[in-house]
Protein backbone atom coordinates (compact mmCIF):
# COMPACT_ATOMS: atom_id res chain seq x y z
CA UNK A 1 0.00 0.00 0.00
CA UNK A 2 0.97 3.23 -1.10
CA UNK A 3 1.75 6.22 1.72
CA UNK A 4 -0.79 9.08 2.06
CA UNK A 5 -0.19 12.52 -0.13
CA UNK A 6 -0.17 13.99 3.42
CA UNK A 7 2.62 11.37 4.97
CA UNK A 8 4.41 11.62 1.43
CA UNK A 9 4.94 15.25 1.62
CA UNK A 10 5.71 15.14 5.52
CA UNK A 11 8.70 12.73 4.32
CA UNK A 12 10.21 15.15 1.64
CA UNK A 13 10.26 18.23 2.97
CA UNK A 14 12.41 17.08 5.89
CA UNK A 15 14.81 15.72 2.58
CA UNK A 16 15.00 19.12 0.93
CA UNK A 17 15.67 21.11 3.57
CA UNK A 18 18.95 18.96 3.93
CA UNK A 19 19.48 18.87 0.44
CA UNK A 20 19.85 22.80 0.48
CA UNK A 21 21.55 23.35 3.47
CA UNK A 22 24.10 20.63 1.55
CA UNK A 23 24.27 23.03 -1.55
CA UNK A 24 24.96 26.09 0.73
CA UNK A 25 27.60 24.92 1.70
CA UNK A 26 29.12 23.36 -1.16
CA UNK A 27 28.58 26.60 -2.79
CA UNK A 28 30.86 28.28 -0.46
CA UNK A 29 33.67 28.04 2.65
CA UNK A 30 31.64 26.59 4.96
CA UNK A 31 31.86 30.08 6.45
CA UNK A 32 29.43 33.34 6.96
CA UNK A 33 30.65 35.68 4.40
CA UNK A 34 29.30 39.40 4.74
CA UNK A 35 27.34 40.78 2.68
CA UNK A 36 29.74 42.55 0.43
CA UNK A 37 32.04 39.47 -0.26
CA UNK A 38 29.38 38.15 -3.20
CA UNK A 39 29.26 41.49 -5.10
CA UNK A 40 32.33 42.15 -7.68
CA UNK A 41 35.07 44.80 -6.63
CA UNK A 42 34.08 48.33 -7.76
CA UNK A 43 36.08 50.20 -10.06
CA UNK A 44 39.02 52.15 -9.16
CA UNK A 45 37.38 55.37 -10.04
CA UNK A 46 34.38 54.39 -7.92
CA UNK A 47 36.26 52.82 -4.96
CA UNK A 48 38.52 56.27 -4.80
CA UNK A 49 35.09 58.19 -5.24
CA UNK A 50 33.62 56.40 -2.49
CA UNK A 51 36.62 56.45 0.17
CA UNK A 52 37.08 60.62 -0.49
CA UNK A 53 33.26 61.07 -0.36
CA UNK A 54 33.18 59.58 3.13
CA UNK A 55 36.11 61.52 4.19
CA UNK A 56 34.47 64.67 2.86
CA UNK A 57 31.25 63.80 4.98
CA UNK A 58 32.75 63.57 7.85
CA UNK A 59 34.60 66.72 7.52
CA UNK A 60 31.08 68.17 6.41
CA UNK A 61 29.50 66.68 9.96
CA UNK A 62 32.39 67.68 12.00
CA UNK A 63 33.02 70.76 10.85
CA UNK A 64 29.13 72.16 9.29
CA UNK A 65 28.51 74.49 5.86
CA UNK A 66 32.47 76.17 6.04
CA UNK A 67 34.75 73.31 5.74
CA UNK A 68 33.25 73.45 2.05
CA UNK A 69 35.14 76.09 1.67
CA UNK A 70 38.50 75.29 2.95
CA UNK A 71 38.26 71.67 1.74
CA UNK A 72 36.78 73.18 -2.33
CA UNK A 73 37.97 76.21 -2.76
CA UNK A 74 41.04 76.75 -1.48
CA UNK A 75 41.96 73.07 -2.17
CA UNK A 76 42.01 71.10 1.38
CA UNK A 77 40.66 68.02 -0.47
CA UNK A 78 43.41 68.02 -3.78
CA UNK A 79 45.98 68.24 -0.89
CA UNK A 80 44.61 65.77 1.10
CA UNK A 81 44.70 63.31 -1.25
CA UNK A 82 48.16 62.95 -1.31
CA UNK A 83 47.81 61.47 1.81
CA UNK A 84 44.59 60.28 1.82
CA UNK A 85 43.97 56.33 3.15
CA UNK A 86 44.12 53.52 1.65
CA UNK A 87 46.86 54.72 -0.64
CA UNK A 88 45.78 51.42 -3.18
CA UNK A 89 42.87 52.86 -3.36
CA UNK A 90 43.28 56.64 -3.46
CA UNK A 91 46.26 56.54 -5.92
CA UNK A 92 44.64 54.72 -8.43
CA UNK A 93 42.15 57.58 -9.14
CA UNK A 94 42.98 60.37 -7.24
CA UNK A 95 40.72 63.02 -9.27
CA UNK A 96 37.97 60.56 -8.18
CA UNK A 97 39.05 60.68 -4.38
CA UNK A 98 38.99 64.73 -4.62
CA UNK A 99 36.11 64.84 -6.37
CA UNK A 100 34.23 62.39 -3.82
CA UNK A 101 35.92 64.75 -1.10
CA UNK A 102 34.25 68.32 -2.48
CA UNK A 103 31.11 66.30 -2.88
CA UNK A 104 31.03 64.87 1.06
CA UNK A 105 32.12 67.66 2.53
CA UNK A 106 29.75 69.82 0.47
CA UNK A 107 26.60 68.15 1.64
CA UNK A 108 25.70 66.61 -1.79
CA UNK A 109 24.33 63.56 -2.52
CA UNK A 110 26.56 60.20 -3.52
CA UNK A 111 27.14 60.36 -6.96
CA UNK A 112 30.01 58.04 -8.11
CA UNK A 113 31.71 59.11 -11.87
CA UNK A 114 30.61 56.73 -14.31
CA UNK A 115 34.52 56.58 -15.38
CA UNK A 116 38.33 57.96 -14.53
CA UNK A 117 38.44 61.09 -13.97
CA UNK A 118 42.77 61.75 -13.01
CA UNK A 119 44.06 62.31 -16.60
CA UNK A 120 47.86 63.19 -17.15
CA UNK A 121 49.47 64.47 -19.45
CA UNK A 122 53.00 65.68 -20.27
CA UNK A 123 53.60 69.23 -20.88
CA UNK A 124 57.34 69.72 -22.58
CA UNK A 125 57.01 73.54 -23.07
CA UNK A 126 56.37 73.99 -19.44
CA UNK A 127 59.41 72.08 -18.36
CA UNK A 128 61.57 74.13 -21.07
CA UNK A 129 60.27 77.45 -19.73
CA UNK A 130 61.45 76.44 -16.02
CA UNK A 131 64.98 75.34 -17.69
CA UNK A 132 65.12 78.53 -19.32
CA UNK A 133 64.31 80.57 -16.40
CA UNK A 134 66.73 78.96 -13.95
CA UNK A 135 69.41 79.55 -16.70
CA UNK A 136 68.93 83.30 -16.74
CA UNK A 137 68.51 83.30 -12.73
CA UNK A 138 71.45 81.32 -11.03
CA UNK A 139 69.57 77.96 -10.61
CA UNK A 140 70.72 76.09 -13.50
CA UNK A 141 72.38 73.76 -10.59
CA UNK A 142 69.06 72.83 -9.16
CA UNK A 143 67.39 72.30 -12.39
CA UNK A 144 69.68 70.43 -13.95
CA UNK A 145 68.27 66.82 -13.20
CA UNK A 146 64.71 68.42 -14.12
CA UNK A 147 63.56 65.58 -16.77
CA UNK A 148 60.10 65.25 -17.29
CA UNK A 149 56.75 67.24 -16.44
CA UNK A 150 53.49 66.01 -15.92
CA UNK A 151 50.17 67.82 -15.08
CA UNK A 152 48.08 65.80 -13.19
CA UNK A 153 44.56 66.92 -14.13
CA UNK A 154 42.19 65.72 -10.69
CA UNK A 155 39.29 67.14 -12.35
CA UNK A 156 37.88 70.18 -14.53
CA UNK A 157 39.55 73.02 -12.45
CA UNK A 158 42.57 71.22 -10.45
CA UNK A 159 45.44 69.80 -11.05
CA UNK A 160 49.13 68.76 -9.73
CA UNK A 161 52.25 69.12 -11.35
CA UNK A 162 54.50 66.03 -11.14
CA UNK A 163 58.29 66.79 -11.76
CA UNK A 164 61.01 64.02 -12.71
CA UNK A 165 64.16 64.38 -11.74
CA UNK A 166 67.56 62.59 -11.54
CA UNK A 167 67.56 61.80 -7.83
CA UNK A 168 66.76 59.43 -5.91
CA UNK A 169 66.26 58.63 -2.39
CA UNK A 170 68.23 58.80 0.68
CA UNK A 171 71.29 61.54 -0.24
CA UNK A 172 69.51 62.75 -3.51
CA UNK A 173 66.27 63.99 -1.50
CA UNK A 174 68.51 67.30 -0.46
CA UNK A 175 68.83 67.57 -4.75
CA UNK A 176 65.10 66.94 -4.74
CA UNK A 177 64.84 69.79 -2.30
CA UNK A 178 66.68 72.02 -4.57
CA UNK A 179 65.31 71.29 -7.45
CA UNK A 180 61.49 71.76 -5.44
CA UNK A 181 62.53 75.15 -4.51
CA UNK A 182 63.66 76.78 -7.94
CA UNK A 183 60.55 75.23 -9.46
CA UNK A 184 58.35 76.80 -6.59
CA UNK A 185 59.96 80.06 -7.14
CA UNK A 186 59.48 80.29 -10.74
CA UNK A 187 55.79 78.59 -10.74
CA UNK A 188 53.21 81.44 -10.96
CA UNK A 189 50.88 79.61 -9.10
CA UNK A 190 48.54 79.19 -11.40
CA UNK A 191 47.59 78.72 -15.05
CA UNK A 192 44.30 80.35 -15.43
CA UNK A 193 42.75 78.79 -17.60
CA UNK A 194 44.25 75.26 -17.17
CA UNK A 195 42.73 75.24 -13.60
CA UNK A 196 44.60 75.88 -10.30
CA UNK A 197 47.77 73.92 -9.74
CA UNK A 198 47.95 72.49 -5.56
CA UNK A 199 50.97 70.48 -5.20
CA UNK A 200 54.21 69.73 -6.91
CA UNK A 201 55.19 66.85 -6.74
CA UNK A 202 58.78 65.55 -7.77
CA UNK A 203 59.26 62.04 -8.37
CA UNK A 204 62.64 59.80 -9.42
CA UNK A 205 63.37 58.25 -12.38
CA UNK A 206 61.91 55.16 -11.16
CA UNK A 207 58.31 57.23 -10.23
CA UNK A 208 58.84 56.88 -6.20
CA UNK A 209 57.82 59.91 -4.83
CA UNK A 210 60.43 62.02 -2.61
CA UNK A 211 58.57 64.68 -1.93
CA UNK A 212 56.13 67.35 -2.32
CA UNK A 213 55.01 71.24 -2.34
CA UNK A 214 52.24 73.29 -2.27
CA UNK A 215 51.89 75.69 -5.17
Amino acid sequence: MTDPPARRRGAWAPAVLTALGVLAVSCGTGERQPPSAARPAAPAHVAAYDAGWRAGKGMYESGGKGTAVREVVWGGCARRSLTARPRRVVDRDRGAWVLGCRQGVSGEPHRPPAHAVTRRETDPGLLAGFRSWAARNGAEDAAAGAARVVLVRLGDDAYDVELTGGHDGGDGKADAGSLADAFTRWWDGDDGDAGVAWNLLILSPDGARLLTRDL
